[in-house]
Parts: C-alpha cells; sequence; structure tokens
C-alpha cells in the first residue's frame, strides 16, 4: 500500500502490537511530489485531537491501524474490540467530518490534512465516505449517550456527521518546540532498548503528577521485575488553547532523579484520551507494547476513567484491570496490577503494601486525599516532593482568578464589577482586566445577534480569552448576562483547567432591575418590541450552586464589592493590606473559613 511501510521486528522478543511497526511517513521525494501538487487537493483543517490520532498512526503507536477506520472495522471495534481481521483493539480511531465536507469529497479524491496553522501533515486518497453510528457507539464506549460524560458529549455533539477513510501518506509530522529529548516515537525506543541490551520495559502511564506513593511503586516495582521503567506522560491536547501539559512535564521530569541512573525513563506521549474506562486500559496496554514495553501497570481505576458531570464514577473498580486481564495472552504485555499504598507515621518517606493506617493513598488518583491542586487546595508534604509541587500548584495569591458575575440586565452587575477592579487594583499589584459584557459585545462578537446560539457563542469566547488570563496567573472580572446555566458550567470547565473560578450571581429580583432601567429595556420587551429579551421573553437560569450570591436591592455597589474581596482574602487568593481592615476592605466575612472551591450544597446567603 503506498505510504505504508511495515518495518519488521526481526528477532525482537516483544513484536508491536499485530507484528509489524506502522510508519506512514513517505521519503523526501516523495513529500515534495505532494507538495507540489497540493494546490489543487481539498484541505481539512485536524482539529488538535485528529491530530494526535493522526501522529499516533504515523509513528505507530496505533499499530496495526494503516489509517483512520474504515466502516467495517468500526462496526467490528464498536460491537466486539476487534478489527475486521479479527485483531484486538477496542476503540474507534475514525476521521469525523462535517457533512457539508463529506459531500464534496468522492472515492480516488486526494484530501490535504492541516494543522490548525496550515501546514499540510499528511495527504488523504479518500477510499470511503460513511456515517457512523453515533449513539450506537457512545453507548459501546462509555457505557452511555448522555451529554453528562463528556467524552460522549463530543461524540455526538461536537464531532462530524460523517467519517472518511483511506490511504494516509504523512509529509512531515506536526512540530514540536517543547520538551524535545523527552519525545521518542516506537521505533525510536525500540531501537534504544536493543541498543541498551533492555529486554523488559515496564510502562507507567499518566495523564497526572507523580507523587511519593507513585515513585516508590514503580521504583519497587520495576526492581521486582528486573525491568527498566518507562514512564508514559500523556500530553495530547484535546482544545486548542490548552498548556496544561507544561506543568505535567515539567512535575514528570522533576521526579527522575529519584530513581537509580539509567532506572527510568520519560517520554511524552501525544495521545489524545477517550475516557472509556475498561476499553481505555486495554487500548493503552497496546499502545506501550508498541513502544517496546513487556510489562504494563494497571490502577484499580485507571486514569481514563472518566467521570458524570455529578462526579459519581462512570466504571466500577477493577474493570479495565479485569477486561485486560482476560486478554493478556493475547496481549503479550504482562499486567502488574497497581495496589493502595500506606502512608507510615514514623517513616514519612516509607509507603508500604498490605498494611493497615489512618492514611490510604489511593495511587492511581495522582492527587493529594486532601484536595485536587489545581483548585488552589495544598498538598500535604508527606504526599508529595517539594519540586513536583512547585510545579503543579504555584502559591495561591499566584494564581489565575476569574470572577464571573451572572445576572439580569440592571442588576447591578457592570457597576460592582467596576468598584471591585478599583479595589482590586487599590490593595493588589497583580494586573486586572475587566470583561463587561457590552464592551465585549461591542469588540469581540459585534456580529453576533441575540439567538441562543449566538448569546452561547458570546459566552464561550469570553471564556476562552478569560481562560488565557488566568493561565497567565492574571486576574479577570468577567460581567456578561450568562442566562444559560450550560454554557457557564463549559466556561467554568474552561477556565477551571488554569485556575480559580469564582461564580458570582448578583441576585437582585427583576422587579428591582426594571426600576433601574434607564433605558426603557424592560419596557420595550414587555411590549414586544424587543425579541428575546432575557427574563421577560427569554429564561434566565439562575445559579443553585454559585460561590458567592448578592442581592444589590438592598446594599450599595461598594459594599457587594467588600463582600466579594473579604471572600478573596479569606481564601488566601489575594493577601490583604496591612491597612485592610481599617481602610473598610475587609468584611466580618473574612473571618469565616475560606471557600475558593465550588459548594455542593447552597450558595452563599444573598444579602
Amino acid at each position: 500500500m503506498d505510504g505504508v511501510l511495515l518495518l519488521r521486528p526481526g528477532r525482537d522478543p516483544n513484536p508491536p502490537h499485530g507484528g509489524t511497526l506502522v510508519n506512514l511517513q513517505v521519503s523526501s521525494e516523495r513529500a515534495a511530489e505532494l507538495k507540489a501538487a497540493a494546490r489543487d487537493f481539498i484541505s481539512l483543517d485536524l482539529n488538535p485531537r485528529q491530530l494526535c490520532d493522526l501522529e499516533m498512526l504515523a509513528t505507530g503507536a496505533f499499530s496495526p491501524l494503516t489509517g483512520f477506520m474504515g466502516r467495517a472495522d468500526y462496526e467490528q471495534v464498536c460491537s466486539s474490540m476487534r478489527l475486521a481481521d479479527g485483531t484486538l483493539w477496542p476503540v474507534p480511531v475514525t476521521l469525523n467530518v462535517p457533512l457539508a465536507t463529506a459531500e464534496r469529497l468522492a472515492a480516488g479524491q486526494k484530501v490535504a490534512l492541516r494543522d490548525i496553522e496550515g501546514t499540510m501533515i499528511a495527504v488523504l486518497t479518500v477510499a470511503e465516505i460513511w456515517r457512523p453510528d453515533k449513539v450506537r457507539e457512545a453507548e459501546a464506549l462509555y457505557g452511555t449517550s448522555k451529554p453528562t460524560h463528556p467524552e460522549a458529549n463530543y461524540l455526538l455533539n461536537v464531532a462530524g456527521e460523517a467519517c472518511v477513510a483511506g490511504t494516509i501518506e504523512v509529509v512531515e509530522l506536526s512540530a514540536r518546540h517543547d520538551f524535545l529529548s523527552f519525545r521518542g516515537a516506537p521505533a525510536a525506543l525500540r531501537a534504544a532498548f536493543q541498543a541498551a541490551g533492555t529486554h523488559l520495559v515496564l510502562a507507567y502511564q499518566t495523564h497526572k503528577a507523580m507523587h511519593r506513593a507513585h515513585v516508590e511503586f514503580t521504583r519497587n516495582i520495576a526492581r521486582a521485575h528486573n525491568a527498566h521503567l518507562l514512564i508514559q506522560g500523556v500530553v495530547g491536547k484535546k482544545d486548542l488553547g490548552e498548556t496544561t501539559h507544561y506543568a505535567r512535564a515539567r512535575a514528570l521530569r522533576a521526579v527522575l532523579d529519584r530513581y537509580p541512573p539509567d532506572g527510568a525513563r520519560l517520554n511524552l506521549l501525544d495521545l489524545s484520551t477517550r475516557q472509556c474506562g475498561p476499553r481505555a486500559t486495554l487500548w493503552h496496554a497496546i499502545i506501550n507494547k508498541n513502544y517496546g514495553c513487556t510489562h504494563f501497570v494497571v490502577g484499580h481505576d485507571h486514569h481514563d476513567l472518566g467521570e458524570y458531570a455529578d462526579g459519581a464514577p462512570v466504571y466500577g473498580r477493577f474493570q479495565g484491570l479485569e477486561l485486560a486481564a482476560r486478554h493478556e495472552h493475547e496481549l503479550g504485555v504482562r499486567l502488574v496490577p497497581m495496589r493502595n499504598l500506606i502512608y507510615e507515621e514514623d517513616h514519612p518517606e516509607h509507603f508500604l503494601v498490605g498494611r493497615t493506617s489512618q492514611r490510604h493513598v489511593s495511587v492511581p488518583d495522582g492527587h493529594s486525599p486532601f484536595g485536587r491542586p489545581e483548585r488552589g487546595h495544598e498538598i500535604a508534604q508527606w504526599f508529595s516532593y517539594p519540586a513536583v509541587l512547585r510545579q503543579i500548584v504555584p502559591p495561591r495569591q499566584q494564581q489565575g482568578i476569574t470572577l464571573f458575575f451572572t445576572g439580569l440586565s440592571g442588576s447591578g452587575k457592570s457597576t460592582v464589577a467596576q468598584v471591585l477592579v478599583a479595589k482590586l487594583m487599590e490593595v493588589s499589584s497583580r494586573p486586572v482586566t475587566l470583561l463587561d459584557g457590552d464592551v465585549v459585545r461591542k469588540h469581540l462578537s459585534s456580529e453576533l445577534g441575540f439567538s441562543r446560539e449566538h448569546r452561547d457563542l458570546n459566552i464561550l469566547r469570553l471564556g476562552y480569552v478569560s481562560s488565557l488570563i488566568a493561565s497567565h496567573g492574571g486576574i479577570v472580572i468577567c460581567a456578561p448576562i450568562a442566562p444559560y446555566a450550560q454554557t457557564r458550567a463549559q466556561v467554568r470547565g474552561m477556565i477551571e483547567q488554569h485556575g480559580i473560578f469564582i461564580e458570582v450571581y448578583i441576585a437582585t429580583p427583576i422587579s428591582m432591575c426594571e426600576t433601574r432601567d434607564r433605558k426603557g429595556l424592560y419596557a420595550r420587551a414587555r411590549a414586544g418590541l424587543i425579541k428575546n429579551f432575557t427574563g421577560v421573553s427569554d429564561p434566565y437560569e439562575a445559579p443553585t450552586a454559585a460561590e458567592i450570591a448578592i442581592d444589590t436591592s438592598n446594599i450599595s455597589p461598594q459594599q457587594a464589592a467588600d463582600d466579594i474581596l473579604a471572600y478573596l482574602f479569606a481564601g488566601g487568593l489575594i493577601e490583604p493590606p496591612a491597612d485592610a481592615a481599617d481602610a473598610g476592605h475587609v468584611a466580618p466575612e473574612a473571618q469565616a473559613a475560606p471557600r475558593t472551591q465550588r459548594p455542593e450544597a447552597e450558595p452563599r446567603p444573598a444579602r
């Protein structure tokens, strides 16, 4: 097949899955030929997830796949976790495109697959265009077709309605500029292991940081199996602006000196995971086999679990291990269960297996039992290393903060936000950005109307800008109406990848909002002159779990801003100046316990 080079494993005692290592990269001569002809090709811009899949296909990490799946392989994988030829493979790898794009394609046509900058990565010669059964796929992979599962939601509501398959010729891989010494393709790692005389390789795959428990376990289990440890750090992007992999990679690099010399190697894996629980466990075992690994560590709740929106687990404990164990012989990879490790009070550096203690550390989660570090909780020093904590948990006063105001028109959002900006600038030297709803509409979303689709797009744009500011440690105050709960939840998820999100519900009743309406908008809306007006002819979905709720009916904007400032002081997010209390900046609530996480029960009572 053109563009597919099968590298024979020879005497390799642990050949790739399916027996051969696929390489879709063409010669420089063929690449030049394709680039010269590309002006006549239809172009398809791949999203970050698709680019990750293409790279894994190109380098053989997805061996024996030689391209994105056609219908026959797809249907067999969904129903029986096997390709059409019977080879074990649990996860569909398809190239989904919009219907409008699919309608422009025909068999035999060449399509230029490009990255987000327009660089042609590969050429696909179309062999098949088909429609997947996305509901069936979601049920097979995730056990649900409800959008509360993030991957099911992506599949059903984001991924294109049609799929394209055919021969792929890779002309150049996506450019990488970070951590180049820790990025190795399967062929390169296999060659390195062979050159070093390493026959046994234990893979530990993680998309989080490693703490003391993880290091102790992997160091001991590698020694027990007389194997070299390969730490596979998953850094594949799913979103365009995602930058969180930098901190994870630095944290993983920081633990390498905890292993014996030449005893461990870090490799960054551009894998876009699917959160499909047991199938993901089996899939990752296959991928690591393709990298030359003979052993694969599996946690009781393999890291690719996924959770429902309410935090309830989707998959049962040990299901991934049980599924992979049923296929262990066929896989040709030895599975190593990762057990809970126990902290022993009199030996804070030691984590022992099979002992009882009051402090249990569930290893695979990768976080402290005392909270998720990305939401600002400190991790106990006994749990991790200072060098790791410095990478993943910046000091609270350096973390990006987004104060996301929401409320009806006329509720006082803009005024309180403006006062809060001034007060923050008085007490802190940190950069503060105000994204007012009307200003954003004028400069960022001027072409949008007021349909639900356009309102959502406006808020998501605002969330994206806020996430960029938060990723650099800034403080951003957003003051849109943001009437829809689902869209606010999407913005929260977007921003919490980079910093702290605080929802501020300006809970002023609509009757008060109407009395403040200097522009007469409510009157015009009630007369039918303004369509889709929030609170009148379009719904406002009030928050049910906002961090802060304030009714401005009976307090001044200055008092409201002081309440919010007190919340930031109490949570340790802003350091109050020495004279803050005397200057009137600290409200009585500042003496309360800090609440920087979204509360599980009712929001703070409105004043």
